[in-house]
């Protein structure tokens, strides 16, 4: 059922959303495109782009894409734009993604441009070199250097000599160290400074043998690898091994939707799984992620996930096969996905 317009009974009421000004900037120009597209997709409410086309955002992030004042984040434009275009209007994924994508970062990259231009007003560097140093200021004769002091008047007293110190009276002497006293006072310096190596020793060996992060990613694998591939079912089985698209589910009752996948290439499959990457996942919620059993090339396996809808409508999530990183292992890929429709019946 489709949304009542502006001005027919029923149709949303509510605070009239103020449409930015295309020609205020790149950001404003992207938020005027991305209401264009929901006009045309038949203005559905933001609950209505979550609940029943799988927008995975918030409903503030959806709105705040619309506004004008900010760029948002890709993933925030792609759930807009994939609800509405894909699930909304039946375009083709991979064709709306590359579209919408090279408009995104067309937006975003001009926005920071002008972020980064220095504004009026700013002091910028001449051509002409920097400012010349003030000169010194010129002695002024008045204030000239003092004078030498007189010189002794004849008549002034001669300061008697200081008499010579009394080689009676000395400084006290101190008793020398004994010998077993210097012994163990550097037998403990040797310690520590010992002390002291190992520690640092044990210390360069800890961070040699610790990995970082760079290590860590030059490590880490590269999707997709040489020979991967999957397949949505196969040797003349479905994908769908149970609730095919469209089939009914019940509100409040648990139903599992298993897939039958097929590995097509010649990678083994080792530690893999699937991970919801949009959809309606506040109506029908589950696990984020099930593992894939462990495949062989030429192998088929089974995949499950437990559903437990807590609304009635069209229930619609996307999964996408990850590592144990939760690294995308097809990242071209679109995933694969279930739809059924909840009711009370």
């Amino acid at each position: 059922m489709s949304e009542p317009t502006a001005g027919q009974p029923g149709a949303r009421r509510g605070r009239k959303h103020i449409v930015p000004d295309a020609g205020a900037g790149p950001v404003a120009r992207f938020a005027c495109a991305l209401l264009d597209l929901k006009r045309e997709a038949g203005d559905p409410s933001y609950d209505r782009m979550r609940t029943e086309l799988g927008a995975a955002a918030s409903k503030s992030a959806l709105s705040a894409a619309t506004r004008g004042r900010g760029a948002p984040s890709w993933p925030t434009t792609w759930e807009f734009v994939r609800s509405l275009a894909v699930t909304g209007l039946g375009r083709d994924e991979e064709t709306v993604r590359r579209e919408w994508l090279a408009r995104w970062e067309e937006a975003a990259g001009e926005a920071t441009d002008s972020i980064d231009r220095p504004g009026a007003g700013e002091r910028t560097s001449s051509a002409d070199g920097p400012s010349p140093a003030p000169e010194p200021l010129a002695a002024d004769p008045a204030i000239s250097a003092p004078e030498a002091p007189p010189a002794a008047h004849p008549t002034s007293p001669v300061p008697e000599p200081v008499p010579a110190a009394d080689p009676a009276i000395s400084a006290p002497a101190f008793a020398a160290e004994p010998a077993a006293g210097k012994t163990r006072r550097w037998g403990s310096i040797a310690v520590a400074a010992t002390v002291l190596v190992v520690l640092g020793l044990v210390a360069a060996v800890v961070v040699l043998a610790t990995p970082s992060s760079r290590d860590k990613e030059a490590a880490a694998p590269h999707y997709p690898l040489p020979g991967d591939s999957s397949g949505f079912g196969g040797d003349g089985l479905p994908g769908d091994v149970t609730f095919p698209d469209g089939a009914k589910a019940r509100y409040g009752q648990t139903f599992t939707k298993i897939w039958r996948l097929k590995n097509t290439g010649s990678v083994p499959w080792r530690s893999r799984y699937l991970q919801v990457a949009g959809g309606t996942t506040v109506l029908c919620p589950s696990p984020p992620r099930v593992p894939v059993p462990d495949a062989e090339p030429g192998q088929l396996v089974e995949v499950s996930v437990p559903v437990t809808p807590t609304g009635t409508g069209v229930c619609h999530v996307l999964w996408k096969m990850v590592d144990e990183r939760g690294a995308l292992v097809f990242p071209d890929r679109t995933g694969i996905f279930y739809q059924v429709t909840v009711s009370v019946e």
